[in-house]
């Protein structure tokens, strides 16, 4: 049974563009379908968190995170009565605008477009939800629900100013309500996000050689899962080992969230969604003793995992392909394909131009960005393959 804060389909606040409803779907599970059989959704499995895509089939994409944070969210809302199909859309949807190359591209990116007024990748997610899928009949964008999009916009809480120029045309347009938190369901989303990332990161790094299990052994919550798993089978296969350990600390998470939350819901007694959106913080979190063990983790891969000299050898890699692609655009836009030549021809400044260049760069893959960046410097990459998809 839904719990009276839960945002129920029936109390939408609708679509911007008015539609027949499904007979079979609620509007959040449209959302949810909508954001699966779209092309940045498609893209999402050649695009990485860490390392770039051609270094292994193992490592995670931004499709298989996606796809984690998803399940990770029908758990805890599940567990805290939430809306299970609204909490999956916007899991789903939460990294939509990144760029090629994971964090590194949207630091160049950003960089890049700080005169033009910057690039934000949760901001970039509602550009294309809203504008940049074209794909049906009477509108641009996918159409989501009000729900949906506060979600995506706001699921790490409150935009406060500057509120990121993309977001802020947006809203101006269709008032997403920047300054409060998000409902219960988006908050989910961000928590599965940390909760996912935490652990699948420690696998990519054990995968990658950049520390140890044994590393790992000094971390609150990640040693303890280890020593448990060794006093319960000594002398484990080390791969068994390794999963069994980050199994537990991966329900560890879980648990905490869940068993948070629930005391929050106690103290606050919300009626309905409007007051988890009032509450002046966020509701859905971990503890204050595991977020600070979490700090400390995080602090752990920051040093040995993302500035890793291999890692930013590869950083400084691509991050040269992504400087080099944007003036290349900017200075001749007649190298964007054929269907963006519309946007550029209604360019009315050098502001409007760039974005554009900077919607067609955030939307390649990694290998797409590698390939492009081959065929118009004349420049082949060590890391180019023989792609061919196209954003």
């Amino acid at each position: 049974m839904a719990a009276p804060f839960a945002c129920g389909p029936g109390a939408t606040r609708g679509r911007v563009h008015a539609e027949d409803e499904s007979a079979h779907r609620t509007p959040f599970q449209r959302d949810r379908d909508r954001i699966i059989h779209s092309s940045a959704f498609r893209r999402l499995k050649h695009k990485t968190q860490v390392f770039v895509e051609h270094e292994g089939d193992y490592f995670r994409t931004r499709l298989t995170h996606s796809i984690e944070v998803a399940q990770v969210a029908r758990t805890l809302a599940r567990a805290l009565g939430l809306n299970e199909d609204l909490t999956e859309a916007v899991a789903l949807a939460h990294d939509l605008g990144h760029t090629p190359f994971g964090h590194t591209g949207e630091e160049a990116l950003s960089a890049l477009m700080a005169p033009h007024g910057g690039f934000d990748h949760n901001a970039q997610a509602i550009r294309i939800v809203t504008s940049l899928e074209r794909h049906y009949a009477g509108w641009d964008g996918l159409n989501l629900t009000w729900e949906t999009l506060e979600g995506i916009a706001k699921h790490n809480g409150p935009v406060g100013d500057p509120v990121p120029v993309a977001l802020a045309d947006y809203n101006a347009r269709h008032d997403l309500e920047l300054a409060t938190h998000a409902s219960a369901e988006a908050q989910v989303a961000a928590l599965s996000d940390d909760i996912a990332y935490n652990n699948h990161d420690i696998h990519d790094g054990l995968r990658a050689g950049l520390f140890t299990t044994e590393d790992l052994l000094a971390l609150p919550r990640v040693g303890d899962c280890f020593r448990a798993v060794d006093r319960a089978w000594p002398g484990l296969d080390p791969s068994r080992r390794r999963h069994e350990a980050l199994r537990r600390f991966f329900g560890v998470l879980v648990e905490d969230v869940i068993d948070t939350t629930r005391a929050n819901l106690v103290a606050l007694a919300p009626a309905t969604p409007a007051d988890i959106r009032r509450a002046g913080r966020m509701t859905v979190c971990f503890s204050p003793a595991l977020w600070a063990d979490l700090r400390e983790l995080r602090a752990f891969l920051f040093t040995r995992m993302y500035r890793a000299p291999s890692v930013v050898e590869m950083r400084s890699r691509v991050t040269q392909v992504v400087e080099e692609l944007f003036p290349l655009f900017l200075a001749t836009p007649e190298h964007l394909p054929g269907e963006w030549q519309g946007d550029v021809a209604r360019a009315g400044d050098a502001a409007q131009l760039a974005r554009i260049v900077a919607d067609y760069i955030a939307g390649m893959t990694d290998r797409f960005a590698l390939k492009t960046h081959a065929a118009l410097t004349g420049r082949r990459s060590a890391l180019c393959g023989d792609y061919a998809d196209a954003p």
